[in-house]
């Protein structure tokens, strides 16, 4: 291994995913898996995740998984608690990826809805960040990677309560790494655009994706291994200087919103 491939390796760390039963989440936990982490698969699917553990596991990964529900913090706590005593070590890595999106008019979003986005999206976000950075900072060390979005940077339609919700966490991603700064834990913001991922589905059944595409300057929903670059980047040695960045891979839609 040369001493680029170790820049970037995550041997003999072990990372968290929440949201992690499928979609980007998933894909990110196989990625840090094949970059050499022990991985922790959380999600409220369990059944789900315990099927990809056994996918990864018979792939030659270590991989663990555990029941999360992150707007719960008894759910948070026991999570944390059995990841670290199932997989023998402590979390250098959080992926808080775990997230909900609605896809309707602002004046036609039910109460119900808007809370749920929040308690998930935001308020779980925190509850599952803080507890990871409690750990972290004991040890003097970690990184933690908030799965945001670009509607949490531009106003897009349909999408009042995500965007709110992303917007807010983009937010504390920067608060966090101002404060934890100094205690070795680092905090940054993943953004992805549009992917083709379940949630990617809701824009498909409300007629929305040609619409999507023509504000894409590439011209194409996005696929999820296009994350992997700067999901490595923000999670190894190689973003050891990079604290609250909000890093952006949306095929510059965001561009098209200026």
């Amino acid at each position: 291994m040369n001493d680029i491939q170790l820049l970037f390796s995550l041997a003999e760390k072990t990372a968290f995913i929440s949201g992690a039963s499928g979609g980007i989440g998933l894909h990110i936990a196989r990625v840090l898996a094949q970059a050499g982490a022990a991985v922790v698969l959380a999600a409220r699917r369990v059944d789900k995740v315990q099927a990809e553990v056994a996918s990864l596991r018979g792939d030659g990964y270590r991989a663990c998984g555990v029941a999360l529900d992150v707007t719960s913090p008894q759910s948070i706590t026991q999570a944390w608690q059995s990841a670290q005593e199932e997989i023998g070590a402590p979390i250098d890595i959080l992926i808080n990826n775990a997230g909900v999106l609605y896809a309707e008019r602002f004046l036609s979003q039910k109460l119900e809805d808007i809370e749920r986005v929040f308690d998930t999206n935001l308020k779980g976000a925190f509850l599952l960040a803080q507890r990871a950075a409690q750990s972290m900072v004991e040890r003097g060390s970690g990184s933690i990677i908030n799965i945001a979005s670009t509607s949490g940077l531009r106003a897009a339609g349909h999408l009042s309560s995500y965007g709110a919700s992303k917007a807010a966490l983009i937010q504390l991603t920067q608060t966090m790494a101002l404060e934890l700064a100094r205690k070795g834990v680092r905090v940054n913001a993943l953004c992805p655009g549009n992917f083709r991922t379940e949630m990617h589905l809701s824009f498909q059944e409300n007629g929305l994706e040609e619409n999507i595409l023509q504000r894409i300057p590439m011209r194409k929903i996005g696929e999820v291994d296009q994350l992997d670059g700067a999901t490595l980047l923000l999670a190894s040695d190689a973003g050891s200087y990079m604290t609250g960045a909000v890093v952006v891979v949306d095929g510059g839609q965001t561009l098209s919103w200026m």
